[in-house]
């Protein structure tokens, strides 16, 4: 248990902090109004899902057409998940949208979320930071949520100088220490949205700040350097050839293995590109090959430098699996990103 006056500081802050997110939160689709009624935990659940390496601009437009297509946990459960991987191109990370699928059959089957962490973490897809996340915003129960934005705040917040990764159980504990019992969820919104909007990344704009008499770094004079961060390594760098093939005004796309990158995406056959290495270059059919250029995409743990190739002439069908897709519909396949680049290349140069 914290000592009394830790107690007492632990109450102002949060209490400071409850107040000002009353009259600064975010308007955001997937939430409820400060200190209103509990927000739906689909809702809830599924912008967590979204918001998990992406920014809040880049879910928006995301979480309105998933909610208008699927509007119930129940709606998403009973859909196919090639409708879905498709719906969710372009947001990144794939293994999430296989997850939601199995998740929302998951509490379908159950009839609704839980409500509580413990039970939330079981669920396909949730670890320990949504689970959280969910039991504090969507039911109300006091869980310690500590996002990037949280873990920013509190470092500041209690000058914590022990580099990251290894100051995260440090920064959990200061989290815990100041998450309150009641509303705990608007507390939680209330640290990413300080991180958000005032104590960022990039800058610390202290004046405006509602704990900067409390703020441990504010008083050394130099919270814009914490977190500490290690060093980062160089990302390895691979090359591949992704290939175009035409014909009747349709283009040839193959559906990738459900396993490792980008699977169970439709995309342009490639030579066979890893994250471990380069690809062979060897193309699927023979004939002559035209180059259509470069796109450049940056995966988690590697750099990707593709090479797109267009096949000239007449193409007979291909050996592997796959299917016509007409160009007039090319933005319905649902390409991932990288060959969505790709094709967006190819089009332009005929443009």
């Amino acid at each position: 248990m914290l000592p009394c006056h830790r107690r007492g500081v632990s109450a102002t802050i949060s209490t400071l902090l409850l107040d000002w997110y009353d009259g600064h939160a975010r308007a955001l689709p997937w939430r409820a109004v400060p200190g209103g009624a509990l927000p739906d935990p689909y809702r809830v659940w599924l912008s967590e899902v979204m918001l998990q390496q992406t920014t809040v601009a880049a879910v928006k437009p995301y979480f309105a057409k998933f909610i208008e297509r699927w509007p119930t946990v129940e709606a998403l459960a009973a859909a196919p998940e090639e409708e879905v991987m498709a719906a969710w191109a372009g947001l990144g990370y794939y293994s999430r949208a296989r997850n939601l699928v199995k998740c929302a059959a998951k509490v379908t089957e159950m009839g609704g979320f839980p409500d509580d962490e413990v039970a939330l973490r079981r669920l396909p897809g949730l670890g320990d930071y949504t689970a959280a996340a969910v039991a504090a915003i969507a039911f109300g129960q006091r869980a310690v949520v500590v996002d990037a934005n949280v873990e920013r705040v509190a470092a500041r917040l209690f000058a914590v100088e022990e580099p990251l990764p290894g100051a995260r159980k440090t920064i959990r504990e200061h989290a815990d220490a100041i998450t309150p019992e009641a509303r705990p969820g608007d507390f939680a919104q209330a640290m990413m949205d300080l991180g958000a909007t005032l104590c960022t990344a990039r800058d610390a704009k202290c004046l405006l700040c509602p704990l900067r008499e409390s703020c441990a770094g504010y008083a050394r004079g130099n919270p814009q350097l914490l977190p500490v961060k290690t060093k980062k390594k160089p990302k390895p760098r691979r090359a591949g050839t992704a290939f175009w093939i035409e014909r009747d005004k349709a283009v040839w796309l193959v559906k990738r293995p459900g396993k490792g990158l980008l699977g169970g995406m439709r995309a342009l056959p490639d030579d066979g590109w890893t994250a471990r290495g380069d690809g062979d270059g060897e193309a699927p059919l023979s004939g002559g090959w035209q180059g259509a250029g470069v796109v450049r995409h940056v995966f988690t743990h590697f750099e990707l430098e593709l090479g797109v190739a267009i096949h000239a002439g007449d193409p007979a069908m291909p050996e592997d699996t796959g299917e016509w897709w007409p160009l007039e519909r090319l933005e319905e396949a649902g390409l991932p990103t990288l060959f969505a680049k790709a094709a967006q290349l190819v089009l332009a140069n005929r443009e």
